[in-house]
């Protein structure tokens, strides 16, 4: 396992000068880390990366600041909604997907990742979010994504998540069997599977994950969780409820050299959010 860190929570509590893309990625390796998750608007303040600036030359900024830190970019961050109810909305995000696969491509990024959206312009749970209506939304808006991934020879990973159209394993399998494509990957977020709804059958919910998306887990984020208001909120690995055995085993396992992102951390824990992940693989 390959541990890193979302750029954008390097840094994040400092003056803006020490939140340049070159400074955050100065910090993660000094920190301990060997890979980061990207995303070019929370990373680079003052800029708006639209498609407009989705250009060659960022992609090469972008590769010529990370080797010179030694860290891979595992994945670029497009979180966009997918199944947006605006057509015109749709056709500006998948640009924007178009963009981002372009760069990831020239800058030796490993993928895109993305989540799975909801019906509505809020992207917020609602009553037809986990509906198969919304399910082919989804996909249909997907596909064009996915064929540009194929031509640039590049990889969009989707990652499922609780509140999202693609809520659980079962779903995230309908897609790939849909798309029929080895470009579409699975970024596995534990946490992100997790609800107040489905708590009691953790080992199971996550089992399941695990079992059936194996060969197209690509990429790991990992974060804990503690319960508030009847709602699960996510903090730094090791902060809370979370029991990491059964993953762990499964990335040493299965996914030797995966690379797998911390979440939630700050700058007083991400490096003992990182020694605890590290101590629980060594462990299992």
């Amino acid at each position: 396992m390959q541990l890193g860190i979302r750029l954008h929570d390097v840094n994040a509590s400092l003056p803006e000068s020490e939140q340049t893309l070159e400074k955050r990625a100065q910090k993660a390796r000094e920190e301990g880390f060997s890979c980061v998750h990207l995303a070019l608007s929370k990373c680079i303040p003052g800029f708006t990366f639209d498609n407009a600036a989705l250009t060659e030359g960022l992609a090469a900024h972008v590769r010529r600041v990370f080797q010179r830190e030694q860290l891979d970019v595992a994945v670029l961050g497009c979180y966009l909604n997918l199944a947006h109810p605006d057509p015109q909305k749709v056709k500006e995000f998948q640009t924007r997907y178009f963009g981002s696969l372009r760069v990831a491509s020239q800058a030796g990024i490993g993928m895109v990742g993305t989540e799975t959206g909801a019906p509505n312009a809020a992207y917020k749970l609602d009553v037809n979010t986990h509906s198969a209506e919304a399910l082919r939304t989804f996909m249909w808006n997907l596909e064009p994504v996915v064929e540009c991934a194929e031509k640039f020879g590049a990889v969009i990973a989707i990652e499922p998540v609780w509140n999202h159209i693609v809520y659980n394993a079962d779903r995230a399998l309908i897609v790939l069997r849909g798309m029929k494509s080895p470009n579409l990957r699975i970024i596995f977020d534990p946490v992100n599977l997790l609800a107040i709804e489905n708590l009691d059958r953790r080992e199971q919910v996550l089992g399941n994950a695990m079992d059936i998306l194996c060969d197209d887990i690509a990429m790991v984020h990992l974060k804990d969780y503690v319960r508030s208001d009847g709602k699960l909120v996510s903090v730094a690995a090791g902060t809370g409820e979370m029991d990491y055995t059964e993953i762990m085993r499964f990335l040493k396992a299965r996914k030797p050299f995966i690379q797998a992102s911390l979440e939630n951390t700050n700058n007083g824990n991400a490096v003992q959010a990182r020694e605890f992940l590290e101590n629980a693989y060594a462990s299992v």
